[in-house]
């Protein structure tokens, strides 16, 4: 038998091998890349394209009409030193934050204990409930919502009922922003649905032994329910903080879209509107746009970072 010689051996190129390779990925994934192709574009087109041009756009002086020019980081330093109604922005968006979300979370929580107990009709109830998530931010409540809260609304013809003067809570700025957070309280559909799923998958046995050795229904709520959803509590409130520092249509819509009176409802995504579309500053409203982005990723990822102390995963 001839021996084998180095000349007789062929060894295929590494760049042959990987383009090999990568034609063959192609081929054999080419359907997973067609179904992933509109997502895709949507991504790249509607997302992540518009960011990164609104980045760039933060560091320019842009009004719509002229082409964009390059300021460094000028909007930032005005942001930072030179802006007071920044300031009055930041003040009403985390007062709304801070109220809203835990009074919606604990209104959701006592209601999705209430139907947990297996009430008659609790599919229909949830439904009814759930609709506010649905329509709480459309432009049509927000209507109906200044209604009942004018001088001469709903709200007041209630309280004249019980004897009581009630004020102008729309144009009055020590109740107008309140009467935001009942609406985003009112919204508690959402969270309360996941609520109720968490609770349904604590064990029932553990309540009976609770109340076996004597634990009372507030310690049982303290000892074992709110332990055990725990992940949930979480869930819902990155959710709904997210959501509170997004939020615009109710402000834009009770205050006439100038977040009055006095600022008292000038919410930051209000505030970045006017910039943008009402003094044509878009290179400033960037620059609003992608602080509000930092903020809300420093409070999620501190939420994250924080849960590891409270969050229970484990039995």
């Amino acid at each position: 038998m001839p021996p084998t010689t180095l000349a007789s051996t062929t060894l295929a190129h590494p760049s042959e091998i990987s383009e090999s390779w990568l034609r063959q990925a192609l081929r054999r994934n080419s359907a997973g890349y067609l179904f992933l192709a509109p997502w895709l574009i949507g991504f790249l087109g509607l997302t992540l394209g518009p960011a990164l041009a609104s980045l760039y756009l933060s560091f320019t002086d842009y009004d719509l009409l002229q082409s964009p020019q390059f300021v460094g980081t000028a909007n930032y330093v005005r942001i930072a030193t030179a802006d007071p109604k920044f300031a009055a922005a930041m003040k009403v968006t985390f007062t709304y934050v801070i109220l809203s979300v835990p009074l919606k979370l604990i209104f959701a929580l006592a209601l999705a204990m209430a139907f947990n107990r297996g009430i008659r009709g609790l599919p229909l109830y949830r439904a009814i409930f759930y609709l506010p998530s649905l329509l709480g931010a459309s432009v049509a409540i927000a209507v109906l919502w200044r209604q009942l809260f004018a001088a001469d609304g709903l709200v007041n013809s209630l309280l004249a009922l019980a004897g009581i003067d009630g004020p102008s809570w729309i144009s009055n700025p020590r109740y107008s922003l309140y009467t935001l957070v009942a609406l985003s309280v009112w919204q508690f559909g959402s969270p309360m649905i996941i609520f109720l799923a968490g609770l349904r998958q604590i064990p029932q046995d553990m309540y009976e032994a609770a109340s076996l050795d004597g634990a009372s229904k507030a310690r049982q709520f303290f000892k074992i329910t709110l332990p055990l959803l725990t992940p949930v509590v979480f869930f819902n409130f990155v959710i709904q903080t997210i959501e509170a520092f997004k939020a615009f249509t109710p402000a834009f819509i009770i205050s006439e879209g100038n977040g009055g009176p006095i600022n008292s409802t000038l919410f930051y995504t209000l505030y970045l509107y006017q910039e943008a579309f009402g003094f044509f500053r878009m290179g400033y409203a960037s620059a609003l746009a992608w602080i509000l982005v930092l903020i809300i990723a420093f409070f999620t990822a501190f939420s994250f970072l924080t849960a590891r102390y409270w969050v229970h995963y484990d039995d």
